[in-house]
């Protein structure tokens, strides 16, 4: 009789006994031991083990295995992450309460940027970014600028790879008219999304650089289209300002 493969759920939960497993012993592990410290089978443990080796999760020495370097750098993303949240939330709350709007914390991951963080005002009508949720780069504030970042053939390149959906009818959909006002962002240091993710929600987007020019971040105010104001603007700076050199 042929096993039944097990649910997804089973794979995570053993490959994280595996993982559990070797990092409770030091040096690389043979399959009998891992085996036997995880009551799994020889065979799943050593299917699931060479999938992860696959993936840089675990790395093999001869016939024995050992934690593999791309855990480690997950960690340090994770770290990283950590850290910013943590500077970020002081400059944040002090701009929520200057202006009484929500202020977002975004990073990019590839064409996408996700929200690490918010800050909430308490007025009842408000704009709530999920942490944790994407959005496409060439629909959000931030976004259009860290596209800006790098030279017209990224932008072009993220435009064709894409295809530039459209989330409203405000959306660019266009490569050309995107590449043109890209490039307007950036010579301006500031980005408005004027209802292009989202349908009656404006914001407003500066980048958080390094002392060598390296993006670390995008802040962000969200605010209903018709309460977003001009004069954010220079609150909005001075706040990635402060957070760049909390940031070292």
């Amino acid at each position: 009789m042929t096993q039944a493969n097990p649910s997804s759920i089973q794979v995570v939960d053993r490959l994280t006994a595996l993982l559990e497993a070797l990092a409770r012993n030091r040096g690389a592990v043979g399959l009998k031991l891992l085996a036997a410290d995880t009551g799994l089978h020889p065979s799943t443990a050593f299917r699931i083990l060479a999938s992860a080796v696959e993936n840089g999760l675990v790395a093999r020495e001869g016939s024995n295995y050992r934690l593999g370097l791309r855990l480690l750098q997950l960690g340090s993303r994770v770290a990283s992450h950590q850290d910013l949240r943590r500077e970020a939330r002081p400059v944040m709350e002090a701009l929520r309460d200057a202006i009484g709007e929500t202020v977002n914390l975004t990073v990019r991951e590839g064409d996408e940027v996700i929200y690490l963080d918010r800050a909430l005002p308490e007025r009842m009508m408000r704009v709530e970014q999920r942490v944790g949720s994407r959005a496409p780069l060439h629909v959000t504030a931030v976004g259009k600028l860290m596209l800006g970042e790098g030279d017209e053939t990224a932008c072009r390149e993220y435009a064709r790879r894409t295809g530039l959906p459209g989330y409203t009818r405000y959306s660019f959909t266009d490569e050309e008219q995107l590449v043109q006002h890209v490039s307007g962002c950036v010579r301006a240091g500031f980005a408005y999304d004027d209802e292009e993710a989202e349908t009656g929600v404006g914001c407003i987007g500066v980048l958080v650089h390094d002392e060598r020019g390296e993006i670390l971040a995008g802040l962000s105010i969200s605010a209903p289209i018709e309460r977003r104001r001009d004069d954010w603007v220079a609150p909005l700076k001075e706040a990635a300002k402060q957070l760049s050199a909390r940031l070292g």
